[in-house]
């Protein structure tokens, strides 16, 4: 359920660009409540990332973002993405950046092709993978290990939003530069005592 936020978000300054795509998707996706993540904890709020994800000015926005963040990681040949929660932001920033993407799958198929991954790509090619929310990090770094089992090289990690608990560690830990657009801190959140 969304509520008044006053009391858990604190807003800095108005004005950058920035600030009010952070802003935006706080106002689009902050829901408070008890919720159980991905990871298996608890917390107290959520960001949905289907109501920032599916809305097009913001995925649009957020795909604009993550970018400008890729020069940093060139050279590169691919951009990949986790299903399910990740394939609209990585096809956005593919658009945005006119790099081709492939879509990591939690295992093959079973069926058709049987393919844990979706998308041209070679073994030897150096990929950025791009995640939505990282609590843990552990939905990535699954992702990440099928990509090197390929015999893909992934050398970042960008995201919309770290929560940071933890996330960044396990990431760091697995050999990644890790580069989320925003953190809870930079977006303002306090979590709810």
């Amino acid at each position: 359920m969304k509520s008044d936020r006053s009391h858990a978000i604190e807003r800095g300054t108005e004005g950058s660009p920035l600030r009010d795509l952070g802003r935006r998707l706080l106002d689009a996706s902050y829901l408070e409540g008890d919720f159980v993540l991905r990871s298996g904890r608890r917390s107290k709020f959520y960001l949905d990332k289907y109501l920032f994800s599916t809305q097009p000015d913001l995925l649009r926005d957020i795909a604009a973002g993550l970018a400008e963040k890729l020069p940093a990681y060139e050279p590169f040949d691919l951009l990949a993405g986790p299903e399910l929660g990740a394939v609209a932001i990585v096809a956005a920033v593919s658009l945005a950046s006119g790099k081709p993407f492939v879509i990591v799958r939690k295992g093959a198929k079973g069926y058709g092709t049987d393919k844990a991954m979706e998308g041209k790509a070679e073994a030897g090619q150096k990929i950025v993978m791009i995640e939505d929310v990282v609590t843990s990090g552990g939905a990535a770094l699954m992702a990440v290990d099928q990509l090197r089992e390929a015999g893909l090289e992934v050398g970042a990690l960008l995201c919309v939003v770290d929560r940071e608990e933890g996330g960044r560690e396990q990431i760091e830990a697995h050999g990644l530069a890790f580069d989320p657009l925003f953190t809870l801190t930079s977006l303002g959140v306090r979590k709810p005592e």
